[in-house]
């Protein structure tokens, strides 16, 4: 690349297969508009959501119908059975359905909830186990006589997964919205199963993945290509892009980044990931971003790099060059942009019937940080040694509610999503009170601790500034355990801060976690009740179950004794690494408890079960717990 000034540079950042579908990832944003801001010609692409649509159009569909009357009936799978039983009504409503799930049909809606309209696959049986004795409706717990939009959008969405199962048994093994291709590199020591799938002929998918690179590529022009691969399911498609960029376009350079290749390749040491990018950078990529590219414009040296892997010339081994420079203060990474992605063509799904992750996947959040980092970076299960949670930097409340005005202006929509690992409340009561200031009248949610400074004033000032929605962690209901990972609160304290934000009418998510080192059978049981009474007492009315991972990152990994873990030995690593198995002396059987731990939480957020006895959800003889049956609600009186 010849010598020249950074305004002569075209950055293409893309989006590859598969992130959300209702809102694009923000990463393409955030570097779109910090480029932007350095008067870098900058622009985006979501080729996830085109290649979604691509698919799932009758055109595609008569293509995945190609593929699966190719196949013997006796080896058809159940979602093949029941696609080439109704082919021609899956071909018949597959644009009406995308374009109801866009807004662009609300009426739709009425048809749909008659369950005449759709063909019905595999996916629909769930519905059987809720069908109501008096009224025979499956849905009416979670509907009612009302929410016409909503049932017609859970109907519409359980359509496209039954659609994602037949491009999976038919087109794609690999295909899964959100997971797609997860296992090539999820952990994956060695580079050589995301080799051969890549070496292997082009699928379906990979072919309409293809044409829509080459697309992109025409309609840009770029110098540079940006792939930002937030999680392991985005890593296949990304190297697919790639490959086509380097077969067509060898002279474009390929940039690689994002939170997988922050958090599992920092050994990276595979020299076969630089047959498809040029460059792998870790971290926050506003810095090494900037010092590559006047790398590229002859403005500095290769030793003049920022956190950024390469494959040496003369030896073909891989190197990491970090030439230390300050990073771009959070102030001053200017304001994420969507110009350039179609807005309007997302869709608002509604997959799981649990209120919080229904924000997640349905309507289109603008997404922004109030802060860089972690304020607390102190858990013991999280990557706090890594930048993502280790620096923690803030912006005034004026800058971002500058940011909020802007993205305003340029999206036309006022939902917010603060995509914080924990908003800090310094932060959210001056951002409300700005806010309010302003008269700015946005909707906002976003990840929390349930520490005290959430009193129930800030709480109500922050409902005033237009905050909906809070989720938090409280992880295992146990006050030994959030002592041993060092959470920083209590089980009383949980109780009376989402008391206050129930109070304020702000809807509360609890994330929970199972299978933390040391936990016994009895702590489960135990924190299972307090969930219990947390959701019957009103102080919460979501959450959710995950099972505890290990990461190498984290304090569990870094220093096992601690925790009473010993952890499992990994190969030599030359591509991923970041979860590690552990042996824990208590021997709990956790993927057991983990069925009816999820099985109650389901339930309590429709107000079923909650008088219940929390040993009934388990399929096996677990002990009676401990905590007395009004414990949150002394708790709160204790206030």
């Amino acid at each position: 690349m010849p010598k020249a000034s950074l305004t002569s540079l075209r950055v293409l950042s893309v989006i590859p297969p598969m992130t959300q579908l209702n809102t694009p990832y923000p990463s393409t944003a955030y570097l779109t508009g910090f480029l932007r801001s350095r008067n870098i010609c900058a622009v985006q692409e979501d080729l996830a959501l085109a290649l979604v649509l691509r698919l799932l159009c009758k055109t595609g569909l008569e293509q995945v119908a190609v593929n699966v009357n190719a196949i013997a009936p006796r080896k058809r799978s159940p979602s093949l059975q029941a696609f080439a039983a109704q082919q021609n009504r899956y071909l018949s409503t597959i644009d009406a359905v995308i374009a109801f799930l866009q807004g662009r049909d609300s009426t739709l809606a009425h048809r749909i909830v008659g369950r005449q309209y759709l063909p019905e696959g595999p996916r629909f049986s769930a519905l059987d186990a809720y069908v109501d004795d008096e009224t025979g409706d499956p849905l009416g717990w979670a509907f009612g006589a009302l929410g016409m939009q909503d049932r017609a959008k859970h109907l519409a969405t359980l359509y496209l997964n039954d659609l994602a199962d037949v491009l999976r048994d038919a087109v794609d093994p690999r295909f899964e919205f959100v997971r797609y291709g997860e296992s090539l590199a999820a952990s994956q020591a060695t580079f050589e199963p995301l080799a051969l799938a890549l070496a292997a002929p082009p699928t379906l998918v990979d072919t309409h993945l293809e044409q829509l690179t080459l697309d992109a590529i025409a309609r840009h022009t770029p110098n540079v290509v940006l792939l930002s691969v937030p999680f392991p399911g985005t890593v296949y498609a990304a190297f697919r892009i790639a490959q086509t960029i380097k077969s067509h376009h060898p002279e474009i350079k390929i940039v690689l980044g994002g939170g997988f290749v922050n958090t599992e390749l920092r050994e990276l040491k595979e020299p076969r990931v630089f047959d498809y990018f040029d460059f792998v950078t870790l971290d926050a990529g506003e810095r090494p971003l900037l010092s590559l590219l006047d790398h590229l414009l002859g403005k500095r040296s290769q030793q003049r790099l920022v956190r950024t892997f390469l494959r040496d010339i003369d030896s073909g081994e891989v190197r990491y060059i970090n030439m230390v420079e300050p990073e771009v203060p959070f102030e001053e990474v200017g304001t994420p942009t969507w110009e350039g992605l179609p807005l309007s063509n997302y869709l608002s799904l509604l997959d799981m019937l649990n209120p919080m992750h229904r924000l997640w996947s349905d309507g289109r959040w603008n997404k922004l940080t109030v802060a860089h980092g972690c304020y607390w970076k102190k858990c013991s299960f999280c990557d706090v040694s890594l930048d993502y949670i280790g620096r923690y930097e803030t912006a005034s409340a004026e800058v971002l509610a500058d940011r909020i005005e802007a993205i305003v202006r340029e999206t036309g929509q006022t939902g917010f999503h603060f995509v914080d690992e924990a908003a800090p409340p310094k932060a959210l009561k001056s951002l409300a009170q700005e806010l309010i200031k302003r008269d700015l009248n946005i909707s906002w949610w976003g990840n929390i601790r349930f520490e005290k400074t959430f009193t129930p004033e800030l709480c109500q000032l922050l409902a005033q500034s237009g905050c909906i929605a809070v989720s938090g962690g409280l992880e295992v209901a146990s006050d030994r355990l959030l002592n041993l990972m060092k959470k920083g609160v209590s089980v009383d304290q949980v109780a009376r801060v989402t008391r206050a934000f129930s109070d304020a009418d702000i809807l509360v998510h609890a994330y929970l976690m199972y299978g933390f080192p040391t936990q016994t059978v009895r702590d489960t049981v135990d924190a299972l009740e307090y969930v219990r009474q947390l959701f019957a007492s009103g102080c919460i009315q979501s959450g959710f179950f995950h099972r505890f991972t290990c990461t190498v990152h984290s304090p569990v990994g870094l220093n096992p004794a601690e925790y009473g873990v010993t952890l499992e030995l990994l190969p030599p690593t030359h591509f991923a690494k970041n979860d590690v198995g552990f042996t824990d002396p208590t021997n709990v059987d956790h993927a057991a408890l983990g069925v009816g731990l999820r099985k109650a939480i389901y339930n309590y957020m429709h107000g079923i079960g909650l008088e219940e006895d929390v040993r009934s959800w388990f399929s096996f003889k677990v002990p009676r717990t401990s905590i007395k049956a009004d414990y949150i609600e002394l708790a709160l009186e204790r206030e």
